[in-house]
């Protein structure tokens, strides 16, 4: 009974570590923007920064709230819970300081939406990188 329950939440955190797929934060092929660092990449998706370190324009696009990609990305490159970044997002707006970003519904769609806009830059999957956008920065 015990190495049942043993094999069970064994399965259960590696379909978990599973689940997580690695993102890339992308640009569209043709923008002048070659690599970013994590800091910026955070700081124009938390609307600190609406450009780009040459002075372009940087539209943010994000991905559904309640996404795993999305909850990774936040996590990993803002240090915050979805929960603090919707509150952090709330109190930018209130203030007058920053809007949230563009949302799309799925990685095919943040690949459509770089590809109509050269300022915009979204995250995807890893697999999901194809020769429509070019890839700025890579999740260690």
């Amino acid at each position: 009974m015990k190495t049942q329950k043993l094999l069970a939440a064994s399965a259960l955190v590696l379909g978990c570590v599973v689940a997580q797929a690695e993102f890339v934060v992308v640009v569209g092929a043709k923008s002048p923007v070659s690599t970013l660092t994590s800091e910026q990449v955070a700081q124009i998706f938390l609307g600190k920064v609406s450009t780009f370190p040459g002075g372009e324009q940087a539209s943010p696009i994000d991905q559904p709230d309640g996404v795993g990609i999305r909850n990774e990305f936040y996590e990993k490159l803002t240090n915050k819970t979805q929960k603090q970044v919707l509150a952090y997002r709330a109190n930018m707006v209130f203030s007058g300081k920053g809007k949230p970003p563009k949302e799309v519904a799925n990685s095919q769609d943040v690949k459509k939406a770089l590809s109509e806009s050269p300022s915009s830059i979204g995250y995807i999957e890893k697999a999901a990188v194809d020769g429509s956008v070019k890839v700025v920065f890579t999740q260690p």
